[in-house]
């Protein structure tokens, strides 16, 4: 018997270790070892008690060996069913209140269990039933049984748990006595497939070829943003929720994904990238960074090389100074429009008394009369002179000489060319108002521009 209990012993050691890599809660195999116990007497045959009377009467009436002494191999079938194979080991010294000369006891049993956990949504405490049969030999004594078994599971992890059970084994043959057999062990659950080795099995895992997270059941989370791979725009870079994993390294609200400036702040209108000069034109691209300008001059803004205010780029002569509505060319003849407002002007233009200086207060008027001769370069004009009919014809004739010289002096001294101008004096000629009155008399005392 002594031989008989230690092959055991090694048999469940081998067991224990080529199954102890076991992991996953649903895995189909399970092995158990533990101790039984074996009870006569509240059978009721015999002469012994009735049915579970004294039923937990453990020192009167169990007959238990100190060694491991059970060992069974379960296979999950489906729907809360599994089968179990079950080899026991014992030695009788009590038959109910009788003593008996240490038999020898060895039983092999299959049943059919029915887990009641998965109907109770419990995870730890999973009790069953079985129903099943085998063989039980008591010295030299066999006879096949019929059994029925209530016992219950107690889970620590996902694959260890401890086993209580209790069958009641009625004999076929009336020489081996009906009786209880009550085992307590250590169960452990082993079988599954987990390919990837990330600890959840392939059953479960949305990823059962790549180690991933329970938290993403079994995908991976390559760059750890608490994102999963599948669902992350970057996943192998850390980012946020908001850009679906991706990064913000410069903080612009535009994700380094979608940023063609990823490390400089910028707006989203221009992918994230900055526009220091705020044309639209983002820095990298805009020629001119620090200067406003159009996109379609690269950033820059559009030169005016003559300075006549027509922008080269709508301007039909960029190098000659122009007129707005001539496309930026100069005008070849002023308008009479043009004309009109020219001698408006210099009809105002004051003299000192018997002389061809021209008075202070007339310069803005000259500075006008400048200007408009400026926007017609090809133009030539004729600067005429007249006086009133006061004083010597003569001494009239030479001071409306001298002040038609004086104002073209003072063109040509502030950019007008010489060649475009002439100087005429007219005298008491060509009156455009009485010489009779004042009034008419400051008329005639003049200055005309004349188209040549």
């Amino acid at each position: 018997m002594k031989n008989l209990s230690r092959l055991f012993f090694a048999m469940l050691l081998l067991l224990s270790f080529s199954n102890a890599n076991a992991q996953d809660e649903n895995n189909p195999w399970a092995i158990g070892v533990g101790v039984n116990a074996v009870d006569f007497y509240p059978t009721g045959e015999d002469g012994q008690g009735t049915i579970f009377d004294e039923y937990f009467n453990y020192s009167d009436h169990y007959n238990v060996l100190p060694s491991l002494s059970s060992i069974s191999v379960s296979r999950y079938l489906s729907s809360g069913f599994s089968i179990t194979a079950a080899g026991t080991i014992n030695e009788i010294d009590k038959i109910g209140d009788s003593s008996a000369d240490d038999l020898s006891y060895y039983a092999l049993d299959g049943t059919v269990k029915y887990s009641f956990g998965p109907l109770m949504n419990s995870k730890v405490f999973e009790p069953y039933l079985g129903v099943g049969g085998g063989y039980t030999w008591v010295d030299d004594i066999g006879a096949g049984t019929i059994n029925g078994t209530l016992g219950f599971n107690l889970w620590f992890s996902d694959n260890i748990g401890m086993t209580f059970q209790s069958s009641y084994k009625h004999a076929f043959e009336d020489y081996l006595a009906t009786h209880f057999q009550h085992t307590v062990g250590l169960a452990l659950k082993f079988g599954g497939k987990d390919t990837d080795g990330d600890g959840i099995y392939d059953k479960d895992d949305a990823c059962p070829d790549v180690p991933g997270l329970p938290e993403f059941n079994g995908c991976p989370d390559s760059d750890g943003d608490g994102i999963e791979d599948s669902k992350d725009d970057c996943p192998n870079e850390a980012g946020l929720a908001e850009f679906n994993g991706c990064p913000d390294t410069d903080g612009d609200g535009v994700p380094d994904n979608k940023d063609d400036c990823p490390t400089v702040a910028g707006l989203k209108a221009l992918n994230g990238c900055p526009d220091a000069d705020g044309d639209g034109v983002a820095d990298h691209l805009d020629e001119c960074p620090n200067e406003a300008g159009p996109a379609a001059n690269k950033g820059c803004p559009w030169p005016d090389t003559d300075g006549d205010g027509v922008l080269d780029k709508d301007d039909k002569c960029p190098n000659e100074a122009g007129t707005v509505a001539n496309n930026g060319c100069p005008e070849i003849k002023p308008t009479p429009a043009v004309m009109k407002t020219l001698n408006d002007y210099a009809r105002t233009i004051l003299f000192d008394t018997g002389k061809s200086s021209i008075k202070g207060q007339s310069k803005v008027v000259m500075e006008n009369i400048t200007a408009i001769l400026k926007e017609y370069p090809k133009a030539n004009f004729s600067i005429d002179g007249y006086t009133d009919t006061v004083g010597n014809e003569r001494s009239n004739q030479l001071l409306s000489e001298r002040r038609a010289n004086s104002v073209m002096d003072y063109l040509v001294s502030n950019g007008i060319a010489a060649e475009r101008l002439s100087a005429r004096g007219f005298g008491e000629a060509n009156p455009i108002d009485s010489n009779k009155t004042a009034s008419g008399r400051a008329n005639n005392r003049r200055v005309e521009v004349v188209l040549q």
